[in-house]
């Protein structure tokens, strides 16, 4: 297995920009991703179905070290194919009443709210949408807004960890708090945070989190999970369950005639998500990622990123940019985001630098710069270059 050093991109030998710092949109696979992508592959195309149980139990084992990284168990990890299928799944399988009320917040990505107003349109439910601004500009003020909502009824808070946008870190854990006080539940969205920002679910009280593969965690499109806290999955009604949803659902192809039944009992773990056949070319790449993540150490990571930041953001904000970061360090994420000088067409620019060999992104207006492990401080000079 190949080791992850920081500020060293040499297992990506294939990585064509100069400098890339857009982890927050797609991260490149390192050479040991592919090297497992291609083995799940490779072994499907040789041996067809014959290999079919080896790559379940690497599934299995995949869940355990996802759990390790947000300090769940294995049982409270289920996986599904990227972080909208599993907003979906927990905003349809809520327990909800008619007339609930759940809460969002403008800025975020659509991910987080597009399925919760699917399901108030199903369930009859209310929608409440809250700023994430107000977070940025008196953190108080904005836990204040939420608990009105609780206070008003509402059952279910949904954010996201880390705002796509802006890279402003949310109080999760005094969300999930708030939200207990009042008999609520916590959802996060932890794909701008999960492998750069240190977490841990059952610390913060986190009753449910969603995350996709392909962004900080450094795996493939396509692949994903869902973890539940161990009291909440009783409740949840298994409204999106497929064949593999069942206890015992492979019986009736390997213990010979009359095993087939539909009346097995639904799971009740977070694994009943686990609906249908799976991505085990996905899933094989983000156990690799993960394995060199977490031989680094999340914290180790958000250090290096953080100091790498630290040198960027007063270089650009000498040069006229108005920096979006959180001069708070409990708000601050592996992201930073700048709106450009006066004058300055942000289009115009973000093609200039790509075309210069420097790979960021522009979310709403903004600039943003997204580091992870394998970048190099010398880098930054490459950006002022380019600027």
């Amino acid at each position: 297995m190949s080791t992850a050093r920081l500020s060293d991109r040499s297992l990506f030998p294939d990585l064509e920009a100069k400098v890339y710092a857009n982890h927050a949109a797609v991260s490149p696979p390192s050479a040991p991703v592919v090297a497992a992508a291609q083995r799940a592959l490779s072994d499907v195309a040789r041996r067809g179905v014959g290999a079919v149980h080896d790559w379940v139990a690497q599934r299995t084992r995949l869940k355990g070290r996802l759990a390790d990284l947000i300090g769940m168990q294995a049982e409270d990890v289920g996986l599904v194919s990227n972080t909208t299928r599993g907003v979906t799944d927990v905003a349809l399988c809520f327990p909800w009443r008619s007339k609930d009320r759940v809460v969002v917040f403008a800025g975020e990505f659509p991910a987080n709210v597009t399925p919760w107003q699917r399901a108030a349109e199903l369930f009859d439910l209310e929608v409440r949408m809250l700023s994430t601004r107000s977070f940025e500009e008196d953190p108080e003020a904005g836990l204040a807004a939420v608990r009105a909502e609780l206070e008003g009824g509402a059952r279910l808070v949904a954010v996201s960890v880390v705002e796509f946008s802006t890279g402003l870190r949310m109080p999760t854990q005094e969300l999930a708090a708030l939200c207990h006080e009042y008999g609520a539940e916590l959802f996060v969205d932890a794909i701008q945070a999960l492998g750069v920002v240190p977490l841990n679910m059952r610390e913060e009280g986190i009753d449910y989190l969603t995350c996709g593969s392909h962004k900080w965690l450094m795996g493939l499109e396509g692949a994903g999970f869902v973890a539940i806290a161990p009291e909440r999955v009783a409740a949840l009604r298994p409204y999106v369950a497929g064949w593999l949803s069942h206890e015992q659902p492979l019986e009736f192809l390997f213990s010979g005639a009359g095993h087939l039944r539909y009346d097995r009992p639904i799971r009740k773990s977070a694994d009943f998500l686990e609906g249908g056949a799976q991505n085990a070319v996905g899933f094989a790449a983000l156990e690799a990622a993960v394995e060199l993540i977490a031989g680094l150490g999340v914290p180790q990571v958000f250090a290096h990123v953080s100091a790498w930041l630290d040198a960027l953001e007063p270089a650009l904000v000498e040069r006229g940019f108005q920096s979006r970061r959180s001069a708070r360090p409990e708000q601050r994420s592996g992201t930073l985001s700048l709106l450009p000088p006066p004058g300055v067409d942000v289009t115009a620019l973000h093609q200039r630098l790509t075309a210069a060999g420097v790979s960021c992104s522009m979310p709403d207006g903004l600039l943003r710069f997204s580091p992870h492990w394998p970048n190099a401080s010398s880098e930054i000079d490459v950006i002022l270059k380019a600027l």
